[in-house]
């Protein structure tokens, strides 16, 4: 354990929304740091105790600060981790360097010894894919999630127009919406509006939620308002962040751009 946490910067605040913890940090490498300290410390824990731990992880420039700080953490048994991603785009190449499995494989997939990585393939039949990664995700557990929060204060590709937070399904196919479609242009991952896909494959609302622990990494001022909503405003799709303050072991993560109180 305190191979994990010794070098946890400590938060400017704490604060609780419901169920919800909340960390904020001066910078945002610090606040990559300390997310990834707390879930080494986790990972360390649950490997104490069990077999195997899977989880799953979401790609985005947002966790690239926490996950720099993950894979640097020694002492981690990977290779008794399994490793998941929560959504993929419909419709790119698979060389593209935009595609979710490609930038997780640069982050972290490729440079662990993981246990397993599934990748979401939507080649060449998504339908069959969302199958396929349902059942993947159904055979144990999962015991944390790494997400984000989108500027529409999105958790995975669940967009306000198709968020549901009694969805029947562990994984579907979804709209993008224009606002999640030119955040991914903002973020430098497509060169513009069109070259951004319409359709993704996502794992929803409930799917995410069913995770013992989940570390919600959210930086930048961009991101203010969706934080604003998810901590302070009603329990609503339109901001389908806002569910996790009713997740009974979730911490978001903050620096002073995002945090709407800096």
């Amino acid at each position: 354990m305190t191979i994990a946490t010794a070098h946890r910067p400590s938060p400017e605040t704490r604060r609780t929304f419901d169920r919800l913890s909340v960390e904020s940090f001066a910078t945002r490498a610090e606040m990559g740091a300390a997310a990834a300290a707390d879930i080494a410390a986790a990972l360390t824990e649950r490997l104490a105790n069990q077999t195997e731990v899977r989880m799953v992880f979401a790609a985005a420039p947002s966790q690239a600060d926490m996950l720099k700080a993950l894979c640097a953490v020694p002492g981690i048994d990977w290779g008794r981790v399994t490793a998941f991603h929560m959504d993929e785009y419909i419709g790119l190449s698979p060389s593209s360097p935009a595609r979710f499995a490609n930038w997780l494989d640069e982050h972290v997939f490729a440079k662990l010894p993981f246990a397993a990585v599934h990748r979401i393939t939507p080649e060449p039949d998504a339908s069959a894919e969302v199958r396929r990664y349902s059942g993947l995700l159904n055979e144990a557990p999962i015991d944390f999630v790494c997400l984000g929060i989108g500027v529409n204060g999105h958790i995975a590709f669940n967009d306000p127009p198709v968020a549901d937070f009694n969805d029947p399904l562990d994984v579907k196919i979804v709209e993008l919406d224009d606002i999640c479609r030119q955040q991914q242009v903002d973020d430098d991952c497509f060169s513009d509006l069109a070259s951004v896909p319409n359709e993704a494959i996502t794992l929803t609302v409930p799917r995410l939620l069913r995770a013992d622990r989940m570390f919600c990494v959210v930086p930048g001022a961009v991101k203010r308002d969706a934080v604003s909503k998810t901590l302070y405003g009603p329990l609503t799709t339109e901001c389908p962040a806002s569910v996790l303050r009713f997740h009974a072991a979730c911490t978001l993560y903050i620096d002073k751009d995002s945090d709407p109180d800096a």
